[in-house]
């Protein structure tokens, strides 16, 4: 499959790189804040324009020289960025006019030797294209004027001119991809597992709670199998989610949730001491209801002093024990610092995959309920006996399968959970939830 062009979009804080990149993708997608240094990691987006299909990088505000640690990183993450892309849309803020940082960006750019287009944003009127003449002091060719946050027409022939020699799509086959989402509680380390599995500095790690701010893309191919990797914002308690930048963050972390294959749950191995917290438990719950599959990865194991031959399982038993409910689901145990068992995450990701996607024959299906129903058949009620006179299996992702019962009101929910546990004892499902339906069927002959 031929690779969509690349186009980098950069600027110095504040200018409106996340504004218009939501005016190509067509929704809120980057978080978009008055404060600068909102969008601190590369972030891609894939586009569609006049039947051209490309991907856009939206990157952290550069600021050349700054000696903060955040800021430094950001400026890196825009460095790769430029590296990788075959374009640079360059956005300065029409407002403010060409500033001393603008032309240290513009040396960095002409350095790089990609083609760039300089884009004057904020450019709301025909009255203040005059302010077009400050910027060609940086030397970058014609600027094109643009209003990111209206969508006037200088977005359409800035794109105009970026996409010239761009090919029209033909069509393009589906990868057979699977989705990770890498969620947790903040400061758990999912960043860090995320660099660590691509082998780069994907995106910017701190010790500092709440560094990740989006829910970031990455691809990469393990033995022969894509993924796509989602790193997401830790997810705190609503509590204490400031409205705002965080509260979107977080919603865009649930977001990631509900749009991945396979959710890989991070719990930090040394916060574990007391017991499994409520918020993990909470996240866990959040990707059972949306139907995900699940790994959970104790990160940080490295950091667990004396380790012993059974140390491992003893962990597994308390987990266990604290959230039983989630038996079904595989448990490594990793560090992203020392990289021990990291690739058990894909490896894992793989066969709950798999375990989500599985069909079962209708004979097979209907054999095992049959014997589990004949093993425990449930209490009679108002002197009225449940029967499942047949049970198919409706669709995967997650396994979904429909009982066709004498009555609703005679199965209970207890009962559903006794099922369940008998189809996952015949036919495994680790890892994904299942889900059970009840349709009633009239038991008059034909």
């Amino acid at each position: 499959m031929k690779r969509k062009p690349i186009i980098a979009v950069v600027g110095r804080p504040n200018v409106g790189k996340s504004t218009f990149v939501n005016r190509l993708v067509g929704r809120r997608q980057s978080i978009v804040d008055d404060m600068p240094g909102v969008t601190r990691d590369r972030i891609y987006f894939d586009v569609e324009w006049q039947n051209k299909q490309f991907t856009v990088i939206d990157t952290g505000g550069i600021v050349p020289g700054d000696e903060d640690d955040i800021m430094l990183s950001i400026y890196d993450q825009a460095k790769i960025a430029c590296s990788e892309a075959d374009k640079i849309i360059f956005i300065v803020d029409g407002v403010t006019g060409a500033t001393p940082v603008d032309t240290d960006i513009a040396n960095i750019l002409r350095q790089s030797g990609k083609p760039v287009y300089l884009a004057v944003n904020k450019v709301d009127s025909h009255n203040q294209i005059s302010m077009l003449g400050d910027f060609y002091s940086l030397a970058l060719g014609d600027p094109i004027a643009i209003s990111a946050l209206h969508g006037s027409g200088g977005v359409g022939d800035l794109l105009e001119e970026v996409t010239s020699d761009f090919e029209e799509d033909e069509e393009v086959e589906e990868e057979n991809e699977v989705k990770i989402a890498i969620v947790g509680r903040p400061n758990a380390g999912k960043s860090s597992i995320v660099n660590a599995l691509l082998g780069e500095k994907r995106v910017i790690v701190s010790d500092i709670s709440g560094t990740t701010r989006d829910s970031i893309d990455s691809k990469l191919v393990y033995n022969d199998q894509s993924f796509t990797i989602i790193d997401t914002a830790g997810i705190r308690k609503k509590a204490k989610v400031d409205y705002g930048v965080e509260k979107f963050a977080v919603d865009r972390a649930i977001r990631s949730i509900k749009e991945c294959d396979v959710a890989v749950l991070v719990i930090d191995a040394t916060e574990t001491v007391e017991g499994i917290s409520d918020q993990d438990k909470k996240i866990a719950s959040i990707i059972t209801e949306a139907g995900k599959g699940m790994v959970i990865a104790i990160n940080k194991w490295d950091l667990i002093e004396d380790k012993k031959s059974n140390t491992i399982n003893k962990f597994s038993e308390k987990l266990a024990h604290e959230i039983p409910f989630l038996d079904y689901v595989p448990k490594i145990f990793i560090s992203a610092v020392t990289h021990q068992r990291l690739n058990q995450i894909f490896t894992k990701v793989i066969e709950v995959q798999q375990e989500r996607t599985k069909r079962i024959a209708t004979g097979l299906l209907n054999k095992v309920v049959n014997e589990a129903y004949a093993l425990n058949p449930p209490q009679t009620i108002r002197n009225k006996r449940l029967k499942i006179m047949y049970t198919t299996q409706a669709s995967i992702a997650p396994p979904t399968f429909v009982f066709f019962v004498n009555s609703e009101d005679l199965i209970k929910d207890h009962y559903k959970r006794y099922m369940e546990n008998k189809l996952r004892e015949a036919f495994g499902f680790s890892g994904t939830p299942i889900r059970l339906a009840v349709r009633e069927r009239s038991e008059k002959k034909k």
